[in-house]
């Protein structure tokens, strides 16, 4: 090698070596920051969903290992992707409700198989944060799974169920019927908090102010308001659908505390004094690290966390008109009523026969 070829490539290396830490630096500064609002704040707004095939509870065969494999991830969204497919397929329109499929996936066996393909949309992915494909939505305990009840919780547990064993009294009135079935609020805890996936209807519109952070929920159209005013909570007697939420930033973190909720909207049998904190932090362009923990200690034994990725979704969010399309709750209740109605004449024809015998 000439000595001027010597020459250039030591200039060369030592360039590499000097430019080596700039280049460290420009891309550290390149690193991504949540967009703010023209008052400072971090921007959450946007249309988002939570839709995922990703359970609440963790299923045990996975102890305490949050992050699945990719063969185990290329399994359960296969499963999925099978399970729509096998729903989309024709169905003969001379069938009759006995004919359908025992059961139709997701829950559902026999003649409450409603809902086919078409009509549900819970998400064909497995969460993906931080590129941790998560085997729940629960990530505390390390389980995955809900902490134990507390014995007088559990003991409220079985006296309600046996009520509803025993007899038709959730049929009685619409007052019975869930939350949801009646259009008052969202079907589970899709409007929160938490913010949890359902099986369609996923999607979120979120807007602020210097002073509020509005979210409109899909299901059920529902909107929750978090105050970011300074300020206390409401008395405790003023209950309020999706509680009373106070936000203040932490960062880049929306932190949300959350006490009032009204006893009708008690998820995973949550009483009236539980506390629900919310963190929201904007991750990326296109997803917003959602997380929240349960403190209620009437009900359970310890706090529980959960983690679940809001994505960017595409579209408008449109109008769930729930009453207009409401037939199944009158016809539930007109059903009980011709039960009633068949075992009052039952009972008077046995009256009268057994009268006529003496």
């Amino acid at each position: 090698m000439k000595l001027r070829d010597i020459s250039v490539a030591a200039a060369v290396l030592l360039a590499g070596v000097a430019f080596a830490p700039l280049a460290a630096a420009q891309g550290k500064a390149a690193a991504w920051h949540a967009p703010k609002t023209p008052w400072g704040a971090p921007d959450l707004q946007g249309r988002w969903t939570n839709a995922t095939i990703t359970p609440f509870e963790r299923d045990a065969k996975y102890g305490d290992r949050l992050a699945l494999t990719d063969g185990e991830v290329k399994g359960l969204e296969g499963a999925n992707a099978d399970l729509v497919a096998e729903g989309n397929k024709p169905t003969d329109p001379n069938a009759k409700v006995t004919d359908l499929p025992t059961n139709c996936g997701r829950g559902f066996t026999g003649v409450d198989c409603g809902y086919n393909a078409g009509w549900v949309d819970p998400g064909t992915r497995i969460i993906d944060m931080g590129g941790v494909k998560r085997s729940s939505i629960l990530v505390a305990p390390a389980n995955g799974r809900l902490p134990p009840m507390t014995p007088a919780a559990q003991e409220r547990m079985r006296t309600r169920l046996a009520a509803v064993r025993g007899g038709r009294g959730s049929f009685d009135n619409p007052e019975n019927r869930s939350l949801g079935e009646r259009c008052i609020m969202s079907f589970g805890s899709s409007a929160g908090p938490p913010m949890l996936p359902l099986l369609y209807n996923n999607n979120y519109s979120i807007v602020q102010t210097p002073d509020e952070v509005a979210i409109e929920v899909e299901m059920v159209h529902d909107v929750r308001h978090i105050r970011l005013a300074s300020g206390g909570h409401l008395p405790a007697d003023m209950k309020v659908w999706m509680g009373d939420s106070i936000g203040h930033w932490e960062g880049d973190t929306l932190v949300v505390e959350t006490t009032n909720m009204r006893p009708e909207q008690n998820f995973r049998g949550a009483s009236v004094g539980s506390k629900i904190v919310e963190r929201f932090t904007r991750v990326g362009p296109k997803q917003i690290k959602y997380s929240f923990t349960v403190d209620d200690p009437q009900i359970y034994t310890a706090l529980y966390t959960g983690e679940v990725a809001l994505n960017a979704a595409s579209g408008l969010i449109y109008e769930y008109a729930c009453h207009e399309g409401n037939y199944a709750l009158p016809g539930i209740l007109a059903g009980a009523r011709q039960q009633e109605k068949e075992a009052l004449a039952a009972a008077r024809a046995a009256a009268a026969g057994g009268g006529g015998e003496r």
